[in-house]
């Protein structure tokens, strides 16, 4: 299955001041995250993010938070964002079937709302370099058992080009820029 801008959400996961710098691979995953807020942005797709018990680990790091709209930032004590009656109310609020799942940690907060996502029938969608452990083997093993379960793990480019879907849309030339290095 494609994705489609007009189907789709995002919801940003637990990417926290304090949990950040013991993240594997840690600014390359800030910067995908970045990478995809912005795009989604761009493409006026609804972004939401969840925080875990950010008393203890600090709130979204500001790289991330900035991109966000100010009502977009969901509290959780859940290791599932499902679980939480506020993530469920507003997703379920923005009716849309397609939930690209980015954030941190793969093999805990992420893996668990995902299978809660599935169960819930949306389709979910993983990008791989927007997603963290602190380890690359619990985020690999996060990523294939997510596979597993029918979750599409795919990349940034791929998400790009699937809401945009055609290469005269308005704003394909403003973020194909971010391909080419």
């Amino acid at each position: 299955m494609l994705l489609q801008a007009t189907h789709s959400m995002v919801l940003l996961i637990d990417v926290q001041q304090k949990l950040a710098p013991a993240i594997a691979d840690a600014k390359q995953v800030e910067q995908a995250a970045a990478w995809v807020l912005q795009v989604a942005l761009q493409l006026d797709i609804p972004l939401v993010a969840t925080e875990q018990y950010p008393q203890g680990l600090g709130h979204t790091v500001p790289s991330l938070r900035e991109l966000l709209p100010d009502d977009a930032v969901l509290q959780k004590i859940h290791f599932s964002a499902y679980r939480e009656p506020a993530v469920v109310q507003r997703l379920k609020a923005l009716d849309r079937q397609q939930v690209v799942v980015i954030g941190t940690e793969s093999h805990v907060c992420v893996l668990q709302t995902v299978f809660d996502l599935l169960a819930a029938d949306y389709q979910v969608f993983v990008v791989s370099e927007a997603v963290g452990s602190r380890t690359l083997e619990n985020k690999q093993l996060a990523l294939s058992r997510m596979q597993q379960a029918g979750c599409q793990i795919i990349s940034k480019e791929m998400l790009a080009f699937e809401w945009l879907e055609r290469a005269d849309h308005d704003s394909f030339r403003q973020i194909s820029k971010g391909w080419i290095r």
